[in-house]
C-alpha cells in the first residue's frame, strides 16, 4: 500500500508518486504535507537530500488549477538546484499536465520570455533572473497563490536577501509561503517573521541533520603531508563519485592540478569559471567520466547527484551549518555514504565545536600504512588482469615483444617487471612513513621528550599539560609519559608515532595568554 494515499491527494498525483517509486514519505514529507495541503504557511528547517522539494511540490502541485497562468513561485539560489527542482515538479505534475518553466542566469533571456508567453504554472528561478524579468514586465506574478524560498539560507549567503525581498513585493499578501533551510540564522528568521503569516514551523534535530546513513570519519593529518594523505585515503576507500571540498578557489585549482598529476580522474569547479566550464566538468562528474569534483562551498551549492559515495572535507569547514551542508550531498535516497574529514592537529578544536553542534561524534581512523594501499592495489589489478584475460580480447599484438623478453628472462620475471612498473608511480608517497625525524631527545625507546618554555611561573601542573595535549592533539593520556616542570621551562614525553601532531599542534600554542615555545629536547653529551 502506497501510504501517500493517507493525504487524500488527487489520482493524477498518486499516480505520479507511484511512477517515482516513492511508497512511504519521508519525515520532511510526513510533517508538511498535511499543513500545505491546510493552507498553512510553513518554514521547514531541512537540507536537501531529506525530500524536501516533494514535500512542498506534491500539496503545490495538487492545490494548482490547470488554468494557464503562474500560480507558483518556487526562489532557489542556484541555477542546477533550480533545474533539479524543476525536473521533480514536472515528475510530480506529469499526469496533471502542468506546464514547469525554471528560469536561470547563464540561458538567453529571449528563449525564457518565449517559453513564459506559451502560459506556466510554476515558475523555479534564480532571485536574481526572476528580478530581471520583473523589471522588464515580461513576467507577472498578480495570480501568485504558492511561494516557496528553498535553501534560504543559501540564498542568503550568496546576497540574494534584498533581491528576494524586491520579488515578495510583487506577489499578492493572500498568497500561501513555504520557506525551507538547512539553518535558522537570524537573518532567515527576521524574514520568515516579516513574510510568513502565523507559521507552522517543522524541524528535524541536529542528529537527523546528519542522517545515519552516512559514515562519518576523520583522519588526523600532518599540513606538510596532507595531499599524501588525502591520496592514501581514496586509495583506501571504493569511491564511484566523490565531492572533496576546499575551502578557497586557489586551493581547488592547486589540489586539482595535483591529482591529475597523479593519474586520478578529478576536476574543479569555482566562481571564476565561466557557465560553460562549469556545465562541462558537472556533466563528467554526472556522467562518471571523472570520480571526484574538487570544489568550494559556494561552486557546490545546489549539486544534487543521488551517486556520490563520499563527500571528503578537504579543509575542515568553518562552521557547523557548512558541515552539515557539505556531508549532505552523500548519502542520498537511502543509500550509504562516507563523510571523510582531515584534521590538522590545530584543528581539532573546531572539529570538537561540530561534533557538539550535530550532537554526534565524529569516528577518528588512522591513516592506511604504503603496504595496506599496495595490497589493495595488487587485489585491484588482479581483478583488472583476470577480467582482461576473460574477456577473450586480442593481445597478440605483445607476442612479439613477450617472445623478445622471455628469449633472455624467466616468464615469470617479465610478468613481475611489467607489474612493478604498473605500481611506480603510485608508491611515490613513502615519506609519509616517517614524516619527521626528531632524532636523540633522551627519551626512553619508542618515546620522544619535547622542551617547552613554559613552568611553575605560569601556574603550570602535570595536570594542565595533559589536559592540553589530551585536548589539542586529540590524543590518548596513556601515551603521555614523563612530565617535569621547572620555574620556567618543561619536559614532556609523548608516544613516538604522535611526535609530529604534538610538535605542529603546540609550537606557537598561547597558555595562559603566553606564546608556546617547542622544540625537541636534547640530552647533554
Amino acid at each position: 500500500m502506497n501510504l501517500f494515499s493517507n493525504y487524500k491527494l488527487s489520482k493524477e498525483i498518486l499516480m505520479a508518486i507511484d511512477k517515482m517509486g516513492f511508497e512511504e514519505p519521508s519525515p520532511i514529507q510526513k510533517a508538511s504535507i498535511p499543513f500545505i495541503l491546510g493552507k498553512r504557511d510553513l518554514i521547514g528547517q531541512a537540507q536537501t537530500g531529506t525530500g524536501k522539494t516533494a514535500a512542498f511540490g506534491i500539496p503545490m502541485i495538487e492545490m494548482i488549477s490547470k488554468k494557464p497562468i503562474i500560480q507558483g513561485l518556487v526562489l532557489t539560489p542556484t541555477r542546477e538546484l533550480a533545474i533539479q527542482v524543476s525536473e521533480e515538479l514536472r515528475k510530480i505534475a506529469a499526469f496533471k499536465r502542468l506546464k514547469i518553466l525554471p528560469i536561470y542566469g547563464g540561458q538567453p533571456i529571449g528563449r525564457q520570455i518565449k517559453a513564459l508567453k506559451m502560459g506556466i504554472h510554476i515558475i523555479i528561478g534564480t532571485p536574481g533572473r526572476v528580478l530581471d524579468h520583473l523589471r522588464r514586465n515580461t513576467i507577472h506574478f498578480k495570480d501568485i497563490k504558492y511561494l516557496v524560498l528553498d535553501e534560504a539560507d543559501e540564498m542568503l549567503d550568496m546576497g540574494f536577501i534584498d533581491d528576494i525581498k524586491e520579488i515578495i513585493s510583487k506577489t499578492p499578501n493572500d498568497r500561501q509561503t513555504l520557506l525551507f533551510s538547512a539553518t535558522m540564522p537570524r537573518e532567515i528568521q527576521k524574514l520568515a517573521k516579516q513574510y510568513l503569516k502565523k507559521p507552522k514551523y517543522i524541524a528535524i534535530n541536529s542528529g537527523d541533520l546528519t542522517k545515519p546513513s552516512i559514515e562519518q570519519i576523520y583522519y588526523k593529518v600532518l599540513d606538510k603531508y596532507k595531499l599524501d594523505s588525502l591520496c592514501r585515503i581514496i586509495d583506501s576507500h571504493k569511491v564511484s563519485l566523490g565531492i572533496i571540498f576546499c575551502r578557497t578557489k586557489k586551493s581547488v585549482n592547486e589540489l586539482t592540478e595535483a591529482l591529475q598529476a597523479r593519474g586520478y580522474m578529478a576536476d574543479g569547479i569555482h566562481g571564476d569559471l565561466s557557465q560553460y566550464q562549469r556545465n562541462k566538468v558537472m556533466r563528467a562528474f554526472k556522467e562518471k567520466s571523472i570520480e571526484y569534483l574538487i570544489a568550494t562551498d559556494v561552486a557546490a551549492r545546489g549539486i544534487d547527484i543521488g551517486d556520490v559515495s563520499h563527500v571528503i572535507n578537504y579543509d575542515i569547514p568553518q562552521d557547523p551549518e557548512s558541515y552539515v551542508h557539505r556531508i549532505g550531498r552523500t548519502g542520498r535516497a537511502d543509500k550509504k555514504g562516507v563523510a571523510i574529514t582531515l584534521v590538522t592537529p590545530r584543528e581539532i578544536k573546531q572539529l570538537r565545536t561540530i561534533e557538539k553542534e550535530i550532537g554526534s561524534k565524529i569516528t577518528p581512523n588512522s591513516l592506511p600504512t604504503m603496504e595496506e594501499i599496495i595490497n589493495l592495489q595488487q587485489l585491484q589489478w588482479k581483478k583488472q588482469i583476470q577480467n582482461l584475460l576473460d574477456s577473450n580480447r586480442n593481445l597478440s599484438v605483445f607476442n612479439n615483444l613477450l617472445e623478445e623478453l622471455t628469449s633472455d628472462y624467466a616468464l615469470n620475471e617479465v610478468a613481475a617487471a611489467a607489474l612493478h612498473l604498473a605500481f611506480n608511480e603510485q608508491t611515490q608517497n613513502e615519506s609519509l612513513n616517517d614524516p619527521y625525524y626528531f632524532g636523540e631527545t633522551g627519551a626512553k625507546q619508542g618515546m620522544v621528550k619535547f622542551f617547552m618554555n613554559i613552568g611553575r611561573n605560569l601556574e603550570l601542573t602535570p595536570k594542565k599539560i595533559v589536559e592540553l595535549v589530551s585536548e589539542q592533539i586529540d590524543m590518548p593520556i596513556k601515551d603521555i609519559g614523563k612530565i617535569n616542570i621547572f620555574d620556567r621551562f618543561s619536559f614532556i614525553e609523548v608516544k613516538e608515532e604522535f611526535a609530529p601532531f604534538v610538535y605542529e599542534g603546540l609550537k606557537n600554542y598561547r597558555f595562559n595568554g603566553y606564546r608556546i615555545f617547542l622544540e625537541p629536547a636534547r640530552p647533554r653529551s
